[in-house]
């Protein structure tokens, strides 16, 4: 989604935006535990290490600044307040470092009891960093007092975030200012940024503003807006994600998988953004064509003002929509090369192509350029999706279908062992060097990486 941004120079851009993060407005917070168990994070935050034993409420904007470490162990819960819209912001120079385990992953979540946690709960994590970002002093929106990023190194290091799960966060700071489950600004390549799963948003599940971060075995499950939301150059390689919708959750500013922008407007930058996108498992919200889902669900792919985004050896299923390029800069930039799309899979039975108002290129160019036998594409425009689905070797249980918000899949089946994308990848492009090379399409192959550290039921878990 595009958002309002403040930058020190003093313009504003001010966009479409959510009108609500959460059905619920409430402003009393209800402890998981008693009041006195909980160890509350507020402000200005020293070095210092969370540790399993104990249980943490973050309390307002919390800040970990210019040279201090903020060390969570393993198994170790936070939860957010959502009286005081709990938000946790890593700022320049400062670290967080959260390696949790695959049998004990750390998670952020809901200051309210299970069966009340809900979208916009909290504020989520702010992760920033000195990499270069194609916008001059960015901030983030509604932090106050105002952060910025960005610099000029790409290698810079803001920690780890592994075996991390971040629930119900994402809420308005101010009126038109939202953030994100893991919003990331300027960060560099020298983080990591694995095994994450984002839950029940309230905005975006990740955003990354600029920066070279590069990241694996990500999860936006049942967010509100955009899935991956990808601005102002980042130039980061993302490997083995996936995104799966819950069909009554989309915003009016339109829901998609992937958005992709360049910046605030389409003029020439000293860089574009150029990010790399392989083995996307993408399950929109449709189950079966006839199903009936909110109306503000869109694309699989929105890509916006110069952007050229590179997706490869992806497969997206379930949308209404397919792809979108809402600018002639953007076709131009996939038609001269300098973004890819190759080699992945599109299930899309309402619109597969489309474009903006006032290109030149039509929606007949945009098919002809991800049809071109070079690129390697596959489309399927029939509706009897249980059939494809099955012929790729998806499971459909993989999909939230008629269920409730508490009745998705306990141990859902991503692994694919049969079928057309078992085979078929291909990384010989030298934009897809230095990731992982692999046989299958989409984010599974034999293993399903989610066992054992993801929840696919976080508003009834017990923590």
């Amino acid at each position: 989604m595009k958002k309002s941004f403040f930058y020190l120079a003093g313009v504003v851009m001010s966009m479409l935006a959510v009108t609500s993060c959460s059905d619920d407005d409430s402003t009393t917070t209800t402890p998981p535990v008693a009041g006195s168990d909980l160890v509350e994070l507020s402000g200005n935050l020293d070095t210092q290490t969370l540790t399993k034993d104990k249980k943490y409420l973050i309390k307002g904007q919390v800040f970990v600044n210019e040279g201090k470490t903020l060390t969570v162990q393993p198994g170790t819960v936070v939860y957010g307040d959502k009286a005081t819209k709990g938000t946790l912001i890593i700022g320049l120079g400062g670290k967080i470092m959260a390696e949790g385990t695959a049998t004990e992953p750390i998670v952020f979540t809901s200051a309210l009891e299970e069966g009340t946690r809900d979208r916009g709960d909290w504020g989520g994590i702010v992760l920033l960093g000195k990499a270069k970002v194609n916008q001059a002093s960015p901030a983030i929106e509604g932090i106050t007092p105002a952060v910025v990023y960005g610099g000029t190194n790409d290698a810079d290091n803001s920690g780890i975030l592994k075996y991390v799960r971040v629930e119900f966060a994402g809420i308005e700071l101010t009126p038109n200012n939202e953030t994100n489950s893991i919003t990331l600004g300027g960060v560099g390549s020298g983080t990591v940024v694995e095994y994450c799963q984002t839950s029940f948003g309230g905005d975006d599940g990740f955003e990354w503003f600029g920066g070279a971060v590069n990241g694996k075995h990500l999860i936006v499950f049942a967010t509100w807006d955009d899935a991956f939301d990808i601005d102002f150059g980042f130039s980061g390689k993302l490997q083995y994600a996936l995104d799966v919708r819950y069909p009554s959750y989309a915003d009016q500013s339109g829901s998609n998988s992937i958005e992709a922008d360049n910046g605030p407007n389409d003029n020439a930058t000293d860089f574009l953004t150029t990010a790399v996108i392989s083995n996307l498992t993408s399950v929109g919200p449709r189950a079966v064509s006839t199903q009936s889902v909110n109306a503000n669900f869109q694309h699989s792919m929105d890509l916006r003002r110069r952007v050229a985004l590179n997706v490869a050896n992806s497969v997206f299923v379930g949308y209404p929509r397919g792809i979108r390029f809402n600018q002639q800069t953007v076709f131009d930039n996939y038609n001269a090369g300098t973004g890819i799309l190759k080699n992945n899979v599109l299930v899309a039975d309402l619109l597969t192509y489309a474009v903006g108002t006032g290109m030149t290129a039509d929606a007949a160019a945009v098919k002809a350029l991800w049809e071109n036998a070079a690129n390697g594409n596959t489309t399927i425009t029939t509706t009897d999706f249980p059939a494809i689905y099955s012929g790729l070797g998806l499971n459909t249980n993989i999909f939230f279908g008629s269920n409730t918000r508490t009745a998705y899949t306990a141990n859902p089946t991503f692994a694919v062992t049969s079928g057309t994308l078992a085979t078929g990848a291909s990384f010989t492009d030298a934009k897809l060097a230095g990731l992982e090379n692999v046989t299958y399409k989409g984010a599974f192959g034999a293993t399903d990486w989610t066992d054992g550290w993801a929840e696919f039921n976080p508003i009834a878990k017990v923590y």
